[in-house]
């Protein structure tokens, strides 16, 4: 099997844990009336996913530092399947918590693995395009997972999706066994001397731009079908095209990102989408209020899809470069601050929710990324440094 479709299979993978992850988002209201919660109680399912995949997951890894990849991967498939299963099967809210906590577990294994991967198969000048095709999975999940979610909950309830998650997981477990190569493991090192690469300020940096971005983009996504419903009043029957428009866009910056980064550089690529991304954020807070067509805000919600997932690659290749010989420490702590960033964002979109209002999260997800654009002058200063001394 050729390189590129080994690649493209891990997007796969990538795909079922992101639609795991967001497909909350696109049945948010349905879970909250089926177990009788609350809106902002039903986004903190977010919160807990993310707080377990960015605790666990460089524990996890340090302590399989020596294990081969490609089983690494098979056996988070497994820890995936069995969560998903379970979310199925489980009745009441806190076991539907429980079986997320082991969803979370075995994704962040799965992701840093199929990463970690992609970076050391894919040839000299492509690795960025290698990562972003990866992280394509993930804007893939929005554009398939989350409306076919969506349609999937209004035919057979919610926990219908986790089934077929379950399904799917363990198919592509079989497939990736035979066909993804062997690929050493790295050195092992300590959970601590991992930690002690926050004190090295260019990685601190880059750290804070994930947390930053990502988060901003949080604070409104995760509350992106109430939005569209109550604040841009949206039509329920439009709301499945929608979100899917909203993943065709991410696809397409997840794709240009990759190639903008191989083409003409991170810095530029970083700090050109995330002030678009900013901007996006704005306009549509801005459509909300002064226009009574659902037109402008479809289109302004794409800008802000495409924009924000442009970043994505670039900043899985940005963490790689800080420290090239620590690929998978880098790729861990990006992952782990990801899913920090995403908890952080979905609880103070709550917050801002409950104490302010629901149009509010828009305001407060820009301003955060606009926190991670300066992150990135700082850093793109540092990498400079670094060059000339050498």
């Amino acid at each position: 099997m050729k390189g590129s479709l080994k690649v493209y299979l891990l997007a796969l993978v990538s795909f079922l844990v992101g639609t795991s992850e967001y497909v909350i988002s696109g049945i948010l209201d349905k879970i909250s009336l089926s177990l009788d919660i609350s809106i902002t109680s039903t986004g903190q399912l977010v919160t807990i996913f993310s707080l377990i995949y960015a605790i666990c997951t460089p524990v996890v890894m340090a302590l399989t530092a020596r294990v081969e990849r490609q089983k690494l991967l098979v056996a988070g498939l497994a820890v995936f399947v069995i969560a998903n299963l379970l979310a199925f099967l489980l009745p009441g809210y806190e076991l539907f918590v429980a079986s997320r906590a082991l969803m979370a577990l075995g994704a962040g294994t799965v992701v840093v693995s199929a990463l970690d991967i992609a970076s050391k198969i894919a040839p000299e000048g492509k690795k960025a395009s290698s990562i972003a095709n990866v992280t394509m999975g993930f804007t893939m999940s929005l554009i398939i997972g989350v409306p076919l979610g969506r349609m999937i909950t209004a035919e057979f309830g919610w926990r219908a999706v986790f089934g077929l998650l379950a399904l799917a997981g363990l198919l592509i477990m079989v497939v990736l066994y035979f066909t993804i190569p062997r690929v050493k493991g790295d050195a092992p090192m300590p959970l601590s001397r991992q930690l002690g690469f926050l004190k090295n300020s260019r990685v601190a940096f880059g750290l804070a731009i994930t947390f930053f971005w990502l988060g901003g983009y949080s604070i409104a996504y995760t509350y992106i079908s109430p939005y569209l419903l109550s604040v841009a009043g949206l039509g329920e029957n439009m709301l499945s095209s929608v979100l899917l428009a909203f993943g065709i866009a991410s696809l397409i910056g997840s794709k240009s990102g990759g190639y903008s980064t191989d083409k003409w550089g991170v810095a530029r690529t970083l700090t050109g989408g995330m002030l678009l991304h900013a901007a996006a954020l704005i306009l549509l807070t801005v459509a909300v209020m002064f226009t009574h067509s659902w037109v402008p805000v479809v289109v302004i919600l794409m800008l802000w899809s495409f924009a924000a997932w442009s970043t994505g690659p670039t900043q899985q290749y940005n963490m790689v470069r800080i420290e090239p010989q620590y690929s998978s420490v880098m790729l861990s702590l990006n992952q782990s601050t990801m899913q920090l960033s995403m908890a952080a964002g979905a609880g103070l979109g709550g917050i801002v929710i409950d104490q302010v209002s629901l149009s509010h999260v828009t305001w407060v997800g820009a301003f955060s990324v606009l926190i991670a654009f300066a992150a990135s002058l700082f850093l793109h200063a540092k990498m400079k440094m670094k060059e000339n001394v050498a």
